[in-house]
Order: structure tokens, then sequence, then C-alpha cells
């Protein structure tokens, strides 16, 4: 007895010191820190990341240990609901840069368990008689999955290339002692580059501070000082992790993306001016006045867009903008792109489909949505849900209202179409980087009211530059709470079992590239630090602060103040046209709650 409470207390104090240790004499788990997870006040924590390595074989050269799709997967029953959640997000982000899929477990000997252990760890590679992922407390994040997911798919840790001393050094004596092995690099026989650079950005790269025992001396440098504040990003895939994994797997495309297009090229992606119109759309060079979206900000006179003119020609007149014929494989899509209007108040731009009809001719036609002028014309946002589920078209039209009213035309610009839900809600807010020059740590904005599937009122709150800070700098912090609407005599209260997932939206114009920061929090029946031990989640009627300026009931924030490093926000298409845009999903995953399924022998 007093062993194994010995034994227990050696692996307790090993996960709470981020120790590693030694399982069997073929399995080693490997710890490292991830970035803190810091909700209404920062902490000082990490999470445990682990992965198992095979001694005597390598999952990322030997075909043997690659997947086959769909891979099937369990959600273990003892998992976060949070983190069943972000599995799913994970599973999408894949689905969308890649051809690697997933399905439900259905007695296949090889798949992955999801399941809350003592950290974030995965083997490497397919084991072939199923295999377990830990998602462990706090690993409940998009990029933490998606990395120990890169794990079971075959791939070892950046800094652990032969040629890593050429990019990076590291200070061994400043490790925790016993724990340099977290550090070894592998012959070019163990491990392959896949024919690719160092990749200080990839997701599987170790922070500065990993493993250190002086708080204030990094353990890894980089060769190249720029990159210093940049290894160890948690957002998701860099260019290069998303086209190593392509090529490992020999995917044609990704699975998820139908269609995009920047307009850079005079063939316009395959789309087509359609021949029943009065005029045409123009591909149009960018000029002072009249700057693209693509490459806004970054180079004068340069990049192309859409283009009608709405000041010439007569009133009612159009032009119509049809896609190349798509052919989707579930039957929904988000189409997104930006648009600009600076016409005539009576200017429309007017989404519409043209499906199959039935005999295999695509000229069904229907009218999805109607954009109007309004007072903002610069680049905005629009996300347009679509249903198709046989071969169709997508099409822009033009409708000039009154051309002796206007002073411009409708520009149309990166365009993509996903077959993935449109986000339930966007908040843009302009000239974000003047608010961080002015902003404390007291500056909040709160977004607009806005209303989820089901008819529950929620809002953003904003700190531009919160009370956390590292050694990359300063961060901007996002929060969740529900607010009091329309719907409330209605809906069931406490709202829990909703999983709120934020996300700061990369502008890059290819959505393969694009490394948004998202971070997602699930409702429960926590109280808040009040006296009277309210609900976070209750009717915010009841139990939330009057706002006027939404004539609503705000309740409790909760959410990180380490949302998003303005180091990052800087560096990347964050901040395209000064304009930060959010995007957010407030949805029921109650039908998450029981998931796991009972594992069928083998034979």
């Amino acid at each position: 007895f007093f062993f194994f409470v010995c034994l227990f207390c050696f692996v307790l104090f090993c996960f709470l010191m981020q120790i590693p240790m030694t399982l069997s004499s073929h399995r080693l788990i490997v710890g490292l820190c991830w970035p803190p997870l810091v909700f209404l006040s920062p902490t000082s924590h990490c999470i445990m990341h682990l992965f198992i390595l095979q001694e005597g074989r390598n999952a990322l050269i030997d075909k043997r240990y690659r997947w086959k799709f769909p891979i099937p997967y369990i959600l273990g029953d003892d998992l976060d609901l949070n983190a069943k959640g972000c599995v799913h997000q994970a599973f999408e982000m894949y689905r969308l840069k890649s051809c690697i899929d997933f399905k439900p477990y259905e007695g296949e000997k090889t798949f992955i368990k999801f399941e809350k252990r003592g950290g974030c760890f995965s083997s490497v590679g397919d084991q072939q008689t199923g295999q377990i992922l830990s998602l462990g407390q706090g690993c409940d994040h998009k990029a933490v999955i998606e990395h120990e997911l890169l794990h079971a798919l075959g791939f070892y840790h950046e800094q652990s290339r032969t040629d890593r001393d050429d990019y990076v050094n590291i200070w061994l004596d400043q490790v925790i002692p016993g724990l340099e092995h977290n550090f070894n690099k592998y012959n070019d026989d163990f491990v392959t580059d896949q024919n690719t650079a160092y990749d200080y950005e990839s997701v599987m790269h170790y922070r500065p501070f990993s493993f250190n025992k002086n708080d204030t001396v990094p353990t890894i440098t980089t060769k190249i000082p720029e990159f210093y504040n940049i290894i160890g990003q948690y957002l998701d895939f860099s260019k290069l992790d998303t086209l190593r994994l392509n090529r490992m797997y020999n995917c044609s495309g990704p699975l998820t993306l139908l269609d995009q297009c920047a307009f850079e090229y005079a063939s316009i992606c395959g789309m087509i001016q359609s021949s029943t119109d009065d005029a045409d759309w123009v591909h149009t060079k960018s000029s002072v006045g009249a700057e693209d979206h693509t490459l806004l900000g970054q180079c004068r006179d340069a990049g192309y867009f859409m283009h009608f003119n709405t000041m010439t020609g007569k009133a009612q007149e159009s032009a119509v903008l049809e896609s190349r014929t798509l052919y989707p494989k579930r039957k929904l899509q988000c189409l997104q792109f930006f648009y600009k209007m600076t016409g005539g108040p009576k200017d429309r731009l007017v989404i519409w489909v043209k499906m199959d009809d039935g005999t295999g001719t695509v000229r069904k036609m229907k009218k999805i949505h109607t954009f109007y002028v309004d007072s903002d014309q610069t680049w905005k946002i629009a996300h347009v849900p679509l249903e198709e589920g046989v071969k169709f078209r997508y099409a822009f039209q033009g409708v000039r209202g009154d051309p002796s009213a206007s002073a411009g035309g409708i520009y149309i610009d990166d365009i993509s179409l996903t077959e993935t839900r449109c986000p339930n809600a966007v908040w843009r807010i302009q000239n974000f980087s003047k608010i961080m020059e002015t902003a404390d740590s007291s500056t909040f904005i709160d977004s607009p009211r806005f209303y989820s599937p089901e008819g529950y009122g929620y809002g953003i709150r904003i700190k531009p530059v919160s009370d956390y800070r590292d050694y990359t700098g300063a961060y901007t912090g996002l929060y969740f709470h529900l607010a009091s609407g329309e719907n409330d005599v209605v809906m069931q209260w406490p709202a829990v079992n909703r999983q709120a997932t934020i996300v700061v939206m990369d502008q890059d114009p290819d959505i393969k590239l694009r490394m948004s920061s998202a971070r997602s929090l699930t409702t429960n029946l926590r109280t808040s630090k009040s006296p009277g031990g309210k609900l976070y989640w209750d009717n915010p009627s009841k139990v939330g602060t009057y706002d006027p300026s939404c004539h609503c009931h705000r309740g409790e924030s909760l959410g990180w103040s380490n949302f998003i490093k303005h180091f990052d926000l800087r560096r990347r298409n964050y901040l395209k046209n000064d304009d930060l845009i959010i995007f957010i999903d407030f949805e029921d995953i109650t039908s998450l709650i029981k998931t796991e399924v009972p594992l069928q022998p083998k034979e």
C-alpha cells in the first residue's frame, strides 16, 4: 500500500512539475508547456503536451504507419464537453486544408480514441491496433488538437530535424536537469523534412522557454532574431505544415474547399460573363483610391478585383459574373467574399445560384441574397449560406440603380466557397490599430447583440490591450457573455452545454493559408464570484447589468486575456484595411455529452 501511495504521489508530482516519465523501455512520454490559456485574469500555468515515440521505427517515413481515410475515431465520455466540440473544429480544419478525413468508429481494427488523461499526447503514426490521443485539462484548443493529430498522422516536432542546429540554438545548460532528451534531434534516416525548408512558424515547433529552469532564460533561440517571437505559435497550421501534410498523404486537393478566387490573373479563376445581361464586370487593376482587397496595404498599384461601373448606362441594367460548375459533396456551403459599394443608393449586388434542373443542365435559377449601398464605402466581408446538393454555379449580379446619382460602382474580391457552415455572427471593428495605440488595460468595447440559431442573445467584449503580457509583448483579450433578448421568455435557462467559439480572422486571400486565432468555451453551471452566487449563464435580465447601447442586460463576460498577441496582429493579415474581423458561433452541443461507443473484438 505504501509503495502505491508513493508511486501515485510521484506521478502527480511529475504532472504538476511538467516532468516526463519513462513508462517502459519502448515508450517515452515527452512534455512541453503550451502557451497558457488565460481566462478573466492571467495565471501562470502550462498544459502538459506529450507524444509517444516507438523505438526502432519511424512512422513518418515507413508507409506502413500511414493512415487510410477516413480515420475512425471515438470521443471518450471522460473528455470535457468543450474538448469534444474542439475536436470537431480541428477535423474541419483538416478537411479544409487537406484530404484528411475522419469518421465515427464502427468496429475497425485501427482507430483514434480521444480520452482525458494527464496532459496532451499522442502516438506518432498509425499503430494499426487502435491508439489513445489524450486531451487532458487545458488541451481543449483547436490548434493543440491539430498539433496532436499531426503526431498521430506521423509528424515529429520541427526542432527534431537533422538540420535544426543551422536554424536554432538549443541551450541545454538552461534545461531542467533530466529533461534534456526533449531536445534530441534525429537523423534523416529516421525523419524526413518532405524536401521543405525549416519552418519557424510550424505548429509543431517548441516555444523559446520550453523546459527552462530559469523563468527569464530561454532554452531555444533562433539564428535569425526576427523569428524568436514566432516559434511555438498555436494559431493554426503554417503554410509548410499544410504542404507537408498534403505531400505525405498525396492529397490532390482539400475536401471541403470548392472554389476560391482573388482575381489576380486574367483567367479570373474560370468565372464567366453571362451572355444574357446588359453589361460586364471588368477585371480591374488596383489604383490610388480604388485599391483591391487582396494586396491592400502591402503593394501600391498592385492587385486586381472585379468592378461594375454604375455611373454610366441605363437604370436597372445589370452584369452577371458566374462561377465555373461546382460539384458539392455536402449539402452545406458558405460563400465568403469581400465587397465594396460606392455608387448610388439604388445600386444592388445580388447573389444567385444556378442549379442542375434534373436533366443534367445547370440552368435553374434561385436568388439567395441582396446587398444594398450603405454609408460605409470601404471593403466589407460577406457570408452567404448555401444548401446545394447537386452541381451548380454561383453568380454575382451587379444592378445599376440610378446612374445619375452614382459616384462609383460595385467591387468584389477574395472569394472562397467552402462546404462548411457560415459563422453565426461577424463583428468588424474598424481602425483597430488606432484603438490599440490609445487604449490601456481598462479599455474595453462591447459588440452589438447577436442571436444564436436557437434564439439566445449574446455579445463579445474586447480589451484591445489586456492586462496580460509575455516576452513577445502585449495581448488583446476577448470575452463572451450572454445578453437579454426578444426570445428570452421561451429560452431554456440557464443556457448550459452551449459552445461559444470566437475566431479572429487572418485575412489572407488564400483560405488554405489563413492562420486565424480561435478559442472556445462551453457553458455549464459554474457560479460567479458574486455574493449571491448568481449563475454565469442564467437569464441576463436576472443576473446581468443594463447596457443602454443595446437596450439590453449583459451577463458577466468569460474569456481570455491572452487571446491574441499584438505581435501576431501586426505581422500577418489580421488588420488588413485596419479592420479586425471576429467570427462568433454559439451552438448547442448537448448531443456530444454521450459519444463513447464500445470497442468491438478485433478479428
